[in-house]
């Protein structure tokens, strides 16, 4: 009785705000197992991104004070082969890049409509440095710049994981980078490159790219833990025996959240194939449909699911914290 008590005083401290839905869903925890659901783990999608634009020190700085467990780095590439924190492969949606440099644009066709875009791989790090990346959020941030991911990691490092993900390897292939080796050296460099390396700063490596991954489990004999992202772009490996495939390289997987509220049965896939399973993404701007807030959205899949993890813009929000 004594720990039953215990566990609603935390539960329901945790909850404070929260809609009469997670109540329920949490409350409905097996008092035997709740240990392990305080094991939960917050990753800080882009950062704290809602509150600080994405992808700079000041998310990522946020992220960590509100408790994340790891913060996630995007990777892309410099002109100059250097590996930046950038969501998107070009720079239009997230800086001024548009007044700065307004003719340095390619056109590409989409749809049979022509399109300006300002790439990433066609700016040196230094002009991408000469960029506002904070005032589209808010005017409180303007003149953030985009942080290296070599200035992301001393930011973080001894604070909170880090949880890069690898970005369109196969079109950085095709202007001449090896996205993986790149990643790799720069861990290396920190001392980082090994599991255990440095126990206040984990690491975990996380693709949309199964070449990516397969490359990296094999060829390159990465240590480091390896998560496959999964959604509607590579949905056939959404099955018993595509999850039994990915565990060939892979210790986890990121699932869109929608493909696992239409059907829990992928919690069971992923166990039964020796696979953590962390969902994506979970906003207080973009609740789902059916939860009062982002904090009733993310108990239901972290208690009554039972994911191990899951990416969040809002670490704040997070139950287990």
């Amino acid at each position: 009785m004594a720990e039953f008590s215990l566990r609603r005083v935390i539960l329901l401290a945790a909850a404070i705000t929260s809609s009469w839905i997670a109540l329920l869903v949490i409350d409905g925890l097996p008092t035997e197992t709740f240990a392990q659901y305080t094991k939960k783990t917050l990753v800080a999608h882009r950062g704290a991104s809602e509150d600080a634009p994405e992808h700079t020190l000041e998310a990522y700085r946020l992220a960590i004070e509100q408790g994340a467990d790891y913060v996630e780095q995007d990777l892309q590439i410099t002109k100059d082969g250097v590996l930046v924190c950038l969501h998107d492969l070009t720079l239009e949606r997230t800086t001024n890049i548009e007044e700065i440099f307004p003719d340095r644009y390619r056109e590409v066709n989409h749809a049979g409509v022509s399109e300006k875009h300002w790439f990433v791989f066609d700016f040196t790090l230094e002009e991408l440095k000469r960029l506002d990346a904070g005032s589209w959020f808010h005017k409180r941030f303007s003149g953030v710049r985009i942080p290296t991911w070599q200035e992301a990691i001393q930011e973080i490092r001894g604070k909170a994981g880090l949880f890069p993900e690898i970005k369109t390897p196969e079109v950085y292939g095709l202007h001449g980078f090896d996205i993986e080796r790149l990643v790799m050296a720069e861990l290396q460099r920190h001392g980082l490159d090994q599991p255990g390396a440095d126990p206040d700063t984990p690491v975990v490596i996380q693709s949309f790219s199964a070449d990516s991954l397969q490359k990296m489990a094999g060829e390159m004999k990465v240590a480091l833990p390896l998560v496959m992202l999964l959604g509607e772009r590579n949905r056939q490996w959404v099955s018993p025996a595509g999850f039994q495939k990915v565990k060939e390289f892979a210790v986890g997987i990121g699932l869109d959240k929608s493909l696992l509220r239409g059907n829990p049965t992928l919690v069971e896939w992923a166990r039964n194939a020796g696979l953590s399973i962390t969902p994506y993404t979970f906003r207080s701007s973009e609740v789902g449909k059916g939860f009062w807030n982002v904090r009733a959205e993310m108990a239901y899949y972290l208690y009554t699911l039972d994911v191990d993890a899951l990416f969040t813009n809002n670490p704040d929000q997070f139950p287990d914290k």
